[in-house]
């Protein structure tokens, strides 16, 4: 039978998980499928092993990369990859074995969906520190194309390694080489252009954190560059048509994203808190006023900057009494 997916899989220096994750995939339950391994310039058995297993099952095939890093390898990888849908895997993760046939089946019973991801198991438990494991937890908490649209900018609201993708989208946006994580950029930009990126609700795939992934090692992962890249969107989005915004919220990251939109000729116009005693202040010549100042306020677009589900669900409540309408007059980006 023809192949259904290609399932696109970077490595580089990922001998030590890559038998396992290879093993993962030959056993899924839906096996029309060729698997790309792009060896990004490996300086350790990660092409061998590859290659033995390519020799053991056709449905994999190894690519060599020039070692320029993920976005190129990537690319590289793309580039073979020709059946309708694009699998994503990381070479230290592991799939359900019925991962490929459930998101297959997604995407197939919905012609509007662009790609779906998936919940993920992390692990081991010991590496995932306090923020990664309510990361983990937080993105156990989405369920649909919804969710994942609305929650866009408080953090990358599907696992990268999780994506299950049509081919000629993925194409046609392709990954950049970014100053933040190429992942998130091109979600973001998905959703801009109108795409829809739903999920799977069910744990399908487990998650690795180990010393040497790119996510611990990357500078583009940093922390400090992810206000960096939701200031971008921000500027080319919701304040696409304005340089004045209301802030909601002036913790760690109301106040870098305050700097970055700055950078890109937005001016906060005001900063809405609850804390009494910085009530009436200025910051960046923005008063700061509580929310039931917001009305009139009305109609600058707000940012909102509040960590928590519960907070940012108290904030969404408020400002929908407002008859404030999210993604159109506010966006959470924290």
């Amino acid at each position: 039978m023809p192949e259904r997916i290609s399932i696109l899989l970077p490595a580089r220096d990922a001998a030590a998980t890559l038998p396992a994750c290879l093993a993962s995939i030959a056993r899924q339950s839906l096996r029309e499928f060729r698997c790309i391994v792009v060896d990004d310039g490996s300086r350790d058995d990660t092409a061998r092993l590859a290659r033995a297993h390519a020799a053991r099952d056709p449905r994999f095939c190894v690519t060599p990369a020039d070692g320029h890093g993920l976005v190129a390898a990537l690319t590289t990888g793309l580039r073979h990859c020709t059946a309708p849908f694009v699998a994503r895997m990381d070479a230290d993760d592991l799939m359900h074995r019925h991962r490929l046939r459930l998101q297959h089946d997604a995407l197939v019973a919905r012609d509007d969906l662009a790609g779906v991801g998936c919940h993920a198991r992390p692990f081991p438990a010991a590496a995932f520190g306090d923020g990664l494991r309510d990361y983990a937890a937080w993105l156990r908490s989405l369920r649909s194309e919804r969710d994942v649209r609305r929650d866009a900018l408080v953090e990358c609201p599907l696992l990268h390694p999780t994506w299950f993708l049509r081919t000629d989208v993925l194409r046609r946006h392709g990954y950049r080489d970014v100053p933040w994580p190429e992942d998130y950029d091109l979600l973001l930009r998905l959703l801009q252009s109108g795409c829809e990126l739903g999920l799977v609700p069910r744990t399908l795939h487990a998650w690795r954190r180990g010393p040497t992934c790119a996510t611990a090692t990357d500078p583009r992962y940093d922390r400090a560059q992810f206000p960096r890249l939701k200031a971008a969107f921000l500027a080319s989005g919701l304040l696409a048509a304005t340089d004045r915004y209301v802030l909601w919220g002036h913790g760690g990251t109301g106040r870098a994203l305050r700097r970055e939109l700055a950078r890109l000729g937005r001016r906060v116009a005001a900063v809405v808190e609850l804390h009494p005693r910085r009530l009436g202040q200025r910051i960046d010549g923005a008063l700061v006023v509580p929310p039931q100042a917001v009305p009139s306020l009305l109609p600058l677009p707000i940012v909102v900057s509040v960590a928590g589900s519960s907070p940012r669900a108290l904030v969404r409540a408020t400002l929908a009494g407002f008859g404030r309408i999210e993604l159109r007059d506010f966006v959470c980006a924290a």
